[in-house]
């Protein structure tokens, strides 16, 4: 027989499967962190688990719940890079969406962190595979996914031509900050070069 009190009684609480991990977030996010302050300190081939765990205050268990070794760990932070992406800019314009878009990439080049880490993963790449595909997705499906949308958005509005060469016209766009920043490794720009390349790369799609 059920009484009114068995009736109002919450449903008893489901526990996690015995020997389940709960892993915290403010955990993943702290070695996360501290992966790319080791990279920036030592580089690829010198971080180890031990000094992530070190640098964000855990234990290596508790980076190895995460990952299975330093290279997943790397690739999981690289291929994070292209789900974050980049603002599409919507100005109605070409050339000043253009300069939206090297404004924000030049300021994320500029950190030091990221002008460390960049060059050193794009070396590791050369003689990694894995790294060599996390890196190209990252880049493509971030920085070009954002630039393809400016192409389209200006062929729509008439500004270039139906038919562009897409592949050509995201090189031209892509190109020159990271040749600046990852190769000649000089991110600091002259006083209006932002703005000037904005205009020459809208002026070089409209000729392709």
């Amino acid at each position: 027989m059920t009484t009114n009190a068995d009736a109002t009684e919450p449903p008893p609480r489901r526990r996690a499967p015995a020997g389940a991990a709960v892993l915290r977030e403010d955990v993943t996010d702290a070695i996360r962190a501290a992966v790319f302050e080791e990279l920036a300190a030592v580089g690829y081939a010198r971080m180890s688990i031990e000094g992530i765990a070190r640098r964000a205050g855990v234990g290596k268990t508790a980076v190895y719940r995460r990952w299975r070794s330093k290279l997943h760990l790397v690739l999981d932070l690289v291929s994070a890079i292209a789900v974050q992406g980049l603002p599409a800019p919507d100005t109605g314009s070409l050339q000043e969406d253009l300069l939206l878009l090297y404004r924000v990439t030049s300021r994320a080049l500029k950190h030091p962190v990221a002008g460390q880490i960049l060059p050193d993963l794009q070396a590791e790449a050369a003689r990694n595979p894995d790294i060599a595909e996390a890196l190209q997705k990252a880049l493509r499906e971030g920085q070009h996914g954002v630039a393809s949308g400016i192409v389209r958005a200006a062929v729509t509005r008439g500004e270039l031509r139906d038919g562009i060469d897409e592949d050509l016209a995201l090189d031209l766009i892509s190109g020159p900050l990271y040749w600046r920043s990852v190769v000649v490794r000089n991110p600091e720009l002259p006083k209006g070069h932002l703005q000037r390349l904005a205009a020459a790369t809208a002026a070089g799609l409209k000729a392709l």
